[in-house]
């Protein structure tokens, strides 16, 4: 039996998971490390960190209002994490939302930090299913097969899911969250997303005001009744 290197759950084989796709959504999103401050200034970054958890949050509402009930998480640092996080506390009032966590491999969260492990123990405890795409225990990144386990990660959830919920920021050349979106639209899922420049809209309409901006969000229309 495969156990998680994090919290000592059973993991499941991807191969061995199957998801009602008309009811699946996949959440796809940079890294906090990626996130550029408003207006560049190093004094807005956590309000700007909190303004993109907020419209995260705001969008998985969103699609729990128009039906999805089964959420993947990549276990990633960042947005996939913190949508996890949100979807565990939707849990505890909504007995039809469940939660997967699917990790490109068993050892993927060796160089998290110690508070980025706590964490993702307390999402792992919180799945519905725990799964992994490679269940090498010595399978590792960028090591000789171990090329494309992100890839495959991140094309696992799109195949398994009708929708994706992305943070993506069209800025960047390149990146795991661009691969995702790419392989989404490639396949016809459809791809509901938000950028920085979303987000800093958003704190010019509000101010630097987390409740305000909080207020804002809440009240933004349902991208999932939007035509495009």
């Amino acid at each position: 039996m495969l156990t998680s290197m994090i919290s000592g759950l059973p993991v499941m084989r991807a191969s061995d998971v199957t998801f009602p796709a008309e009811k699946t959504i996949c959440i796809t999103g940079h890294r906090e490390k990626s996130i550029i401050p408003y207006r560049e200034l190093p004094v807005y970054r956590e309000l700007t960190i909190a303004a993109v958890k907020l419209m995260l949050c705001r969008y998985i509402d969103m699609a729990a209002e128009r039906g999805y009930e089964w959420f993947i998480s990549g276990l990633a640092t960042g947005t996939d994490l913190w949508a996890a996080e949100h979807i565990l506390k939707k849990k505890q009032v909504n007995s039809s939302i469940r939660l997967a966590g699917a990790m490109p491999y068993l050892r993927h969260a060796e160089h998290f930090s110690a508070a980025q492990k706590m964490l993702l123990e307390k999402v792992e405890q919180g799945c519905d299913r725990l799964i992994t795409v490679n269940p090498d225990p010595q399978a590792f990144y960028n090591k000789g097969p171990g090329r494309n386990l992100y890839r495959d990660r991140n094309y696992y959830m799109v195949d398994s899911s009708s929708a994706v919920i992305a943070f993506i920021d069209g800025g960047r050349s390149w990146s795991g969250t661009h691969q995702t979106v790419n392989y989404g639209n490639r396949t016809g899922r459809l791809i509901k997303s938000f950028g920085l420049d979303d987000v800093y809209r958003i704190i010019d309409e509000s101010g630097p005001d987390i409740r305000e901006i909080s207020r804002n969000i809440a009240f933004l229309d349902n991208v999932f009744d939007l035509p495009f």
